[in-house]
Order: structure tokens, then sequence, then C-alpha cells
């Protein structure tokens, strides 16, 4: 009797078991829009950076030696010019920068809304003339992939 027992006892669990082996596979599809969903896509997992700030650990510090790096160099292109001059209730503009996945660069002023002060088109033609020759810029990686990003630095502009 008690063989008997042991034996459905066992033929029941293999046959539970199967069970086991049905679960459905979930289709590419779901599988794709789970992994979509779950990608930040406002954060990026390497900011952009220039050789001096690449030998940085720290993620947090390297972003920073990067924006201090650009703010600085675009203040000492734009400290050759007239700008301050011509403007010189100017003392602080914004600069959009975009970094494109192939490195390279865009700048475009940001003005208020209300700005008629400033000649806001020939302040973009100073910026587009004097921001040049920028050295080497490795863009931004999402995933491994190099992505485009875009970021608004304050420049100081300073009256020499």
């Amino acid at each position: 009797m008690r063989k008997i027992i042991l034996i459905l006892l066992f033929l029941s669990l293999l046959f539970n078991s199967c069970q086991y082996f049905d679960k459905q596979v979930p289709s590419e599809k779901e599988l794709l829009q789970k992994e979509l969903k779950a990608i930040n896509w406002k954060e990026v997992d390497e900011f952009p950076s220039v050789a001096d700030c690449e030998k940085i650990e720290n993620k947090t510090q390297r972003q920073q030696c990067f924006f201090e790096y650009m703010t600085q160099l675009i203040q000492q292109k734009l400290s050759v010019d007239t700008l301050s001059i011509l403007y010189p209730e100017l003392d602080t503009i914004e600069v959009k920068v975009t970094i494109f996945p192939n490195a390279t660069m865009q700048f475009e002023p940001q003005f208020p809304k209300d700005s008629v002060a400033y000649d806001t088109i020939k302040i973009d033609s100073i910026l587009k003339a004097r921001l040049v020759d920028f050295p080497k810029v490795n863009p931004a990686i999402k995933r491994g992939i190099p992505v485009k990003t875009q970021f608004i630095l304050p420049v100081i502009l300073k009256v020499e």
C-alpha cells in the first residue's frame, strides 16, 4: 500500500511539473515596449567631455569640469570682441550649446522673450563668428550610442 501511495505521489508530481514548462514567452513587441518604458530618455549615461576632463572618474565632477571648461572657453573667445563695448548693459548672455553625435557643436544666444534692447541678429552673428575652432568634444553617450545633447551656459561678458 505504501508503494502504491509513493508511486501515485511521484506520478502526481511528474504530471504537475509539466505545467512549469508551458509558460508563455512574451512577444518581441512586448519586450521592446517594456524596455522602452524603462529607459529614462531625459538623462544620458555619460555626459559630453573634453580631453582635459576625461581623467576624472566621478560622473558629477566630470560634468562640472566640462561645463566650467566650456564656459571659460566661450568667455575667452568673446572677450576679444566688441560685444561688451556695443552692449555695455549686457553683462551675462545665456548660450544654448548643442553637441551632435558626430561631435559638431552649435551655439545659439538665448534672449528674454521681451528683449528689444539688443540687436539679437547682430549678437547672434558675432557669436557664430567667434565661437569656432573648439577642441574636440566627445558627445554624450546613451546605452553605448553617441547622442545629441543641449544645455544652456551663462556666459559672463567682462569689460576690460
